[in-house]
């Protein structure tokens, strides 16, 4: 949790998306429904509607200020208010000021464009509220708690994490680093822009039963491997998230604008529980680098993995196809 020399607002801003439209290449504009975007997830789809030659987007802005934004008695003036757009893959900042909707209201809006070409996937959206504080200008006075994310490619408006799965020949792939893990059935890649799982086809039967359709046991068994490959896949993540993290001075570790920012807000609650998520940053970047305490971790950093792939679930479906299948035969 950062302190400020200063006053600030105590209550974090609160965006909303009111519209998305994307403009084709030849100039024609497309509104995009509101399944484009889902105020629950907190994110915007920009590939629902198809669309292979669409050269930006204009995302509708609402923003709401905290108690007292406006107040008579406030420490600050000349409020200003920005949101801004932030892609680590690209490292494109794009920023627009946003206009109050009425002279003495905390409500403000606008509209943010969004280049195509300045993204690969998924930017990271935030909203500042800046004023002159103590004669300084520009001072931070309240931010939103969580950033919209705006997806150039998905269909679906999800915070999810987003892994990219390829099938590959472990022994004869031309990623010669897959030839060492020649005999397992797959492997997490965390260094590419997007995490990758890599699935061995080397391995026997194992394409067979992560593509089968069935609704039998082997269906089962399938959400049981793939739930598996899920835990291994959400430990692997959040380790290459921690272990990456950017530390300010004076301030500590903090929270990435990527998909690594994406797995720990999303792990962290369940690795230290009952704690402000940047809290839970600090201690658990505090047991990484210290003398002690990051081994005792590792539990509550597999549990983490093992809620978000289900596993519990599909161990029980698959508990329970067997047990039918025992009765069937006795």
């Amino acid at each position: 949790m950062k302190i400020y020399p200063y006053k600030r607002l105590n209550r974090p801003i609160t965006l909303r998306v009111t519209s998305a439209s994307l403009k084709l290449s030849d100039g024609t504009p497309d509104p995009l429904e509101t399944n484009a975007y889902s105020t629950q997830q907190q994110a915007v789809a920009l590939g629902v509607a198809g669309h292979d030659d669409w050269v930006s987007a204009a995302i509708g802005l609402s923003v709401t200020l905290p108690p007292g934004a406006n107040a008579s008695d406030a420490p600050w003036s000349d409020v200003r208010v920005l949101a801004v757009l932030i892609d680590g893959e690209t490292n494109i900042r794009t920023s627009v000021e946003l206009r109050r909707d009425t002279e003495d209201g905390r409500d403000w809006s606008g509209s943010l464009e969004v280049l195509r070409d300045d993204h690969m996937g998924r930017a990271y959206l935030a909203v500042h509220a800046v004023a002159t504080v103590d004669g300084v200008h520009g001072r931070a006075i309240a931010e939103t708690d969580q950033s919209w994310i705006i997806d150039t490619v998905s269909e679906e408006p999800t915070r999810g994490l987003r892994l990219d799965v390829q099938k590959a020949s472990f022994r004869r792939s031309s990623r010669e680093w897959l030839n060492a893990y020649a005999d397992a059935p797959w492997i997490v890649d965390t260094s590419a822009r997007v995490p990758t799982v890599f699935v061995n086809t080397d391995v026997e039967g194992v394409m067979g039963l992560l593509d089968s359709s069935g609704s039998g046991v082997d269906s089962k068994v399938r959400d049981l491997v793939v739930a598996q490959m899920a835990t291994d896949a959400w430990t692997a993540v959040f380790h290459g998230a921690i272990g990456d993290l950017e530390v300010e001075p004076g301030v500590g570790p903090v929270f990435p604008t990527d998909w690594q920012g994406e797995v720990l807000r999303e792990m962290l609650p369940d690795v230290i529980p009952g704690v402000h998520v940047e809290e839970a940053l600090q201690q658990v970047h505090r047991r990484r680098t210290g003398d002690s305490g990051w081994v005792e971790l590792q539990t509550r950093i597999h549990y983490a993995a093992v809620r978000r792939a289900e596993a519990a679930k599909a161990l029980g479906y698959a508990i329970r196809s067997l047990e039918l299948i025992n009765r069937g035969n006795s």
